[in-house]
């Protein structure tokens, strides 16, 4: 497992949980959204396998049964009431997860990949849209500036695939088995119940700020910013 010195957080645009830990995430923590890295999670179609295979990759993520999925929505029906929110679900048939996700990086390449995840999520869960449907994520880009032929088309497009697979070898790399992941170093911790804890382990582990230095009589003091300790976040 790589020792990664910038925590992440494996978000997928699938999981109504991954969409409750990025609400919470900008709401209660935005000062930590920048120090993130965020990674994008997502069930291989046949090609995205195949490659992944072919650099000694396994996927370590298997379907859902369908008594845990009627689970999830009773559980994510608890938790949206207890929180004031209303859920339109979707219906995936025949779901390509690449779309939605290789779109991301075309997102965060242009600087906008908050947006467009925040835009994703709005579609999904608040419109009940299909977001594997390429015409979904035009609107998207539309909506946003973003080229949409780019960005619908992302999924086709052979140097975002291979960006992809770098992204699931990672996956595999951190031991990513579901969503929302957070990895801080060797450290890990899965699910939203798990957010408040990895934000806690990131504000004990965050620099004490430098205090400037007192200039003596007839001296000029030159102080070091406290803030060079902060990887930024793709996107």
């Amino acid at each position: 497992m790589p020792k990664n010195k910038t925590p992440r957080f494996y978000f997928s645009l699938r999981s109504p949980y991954s969409w409750l830990a990025y609400q919470e995430l900008m709401d209660r923590h935005p000062d930590l959204v920048e120090r993130l890295e965020w990674v994008p999670f997502f069930e291989p179609d046949e090609e995205s396998s195949r490659m992944l295979q072919e650099r000694g990759g396994r996927f370590p993520y298997s379907e859902m049964s369908r008594e845990k999925n009627r689970y999830v929505l009773q559980d994510i029906g608890r938790i949206t009431k207890a929180r004031g929110i209303t859920v339109h679900w979707p219906v995936d048939k025949n779901p390509v997860w690449e779309v939605p996700h290789l779109g991301y990086l075309v997102a965060a390449r242009e600087g906008r990949g908050h947006d467009y995840i925040a835009a994703v999520y709005r579609a999904r869960f608040g419109e009940g849209r299909n977001i594997c449907d390429p015409e979904t994520i035009a609107d998207i880009g539309s909506a946003l500036g973003i080229a949409p032929q780019t960005l619908s088309t992302a999924a086709s497009d052979p140097e975002l695939r291979a960006q992809g697979v770098d992204v699931l070898m990672d996956v595999c790399k951190d031991g990513v088995f579901g969503v929302p992941f957070f990895v801080r170093g060797f450290t890990r911790y899965w699910g939203l119940d798990r957010l408040d804890a990895f934000v806690e382990h990131l504000r004990a582990e965050a620099p004490a700020p430098v205090p400037p230095p007192v200039a003596s009589a007839g001296a000029v003091g030159i102080g070091r910013s406290a803030d060079d300790g902060h990887a930024g976040g793709c996107g």
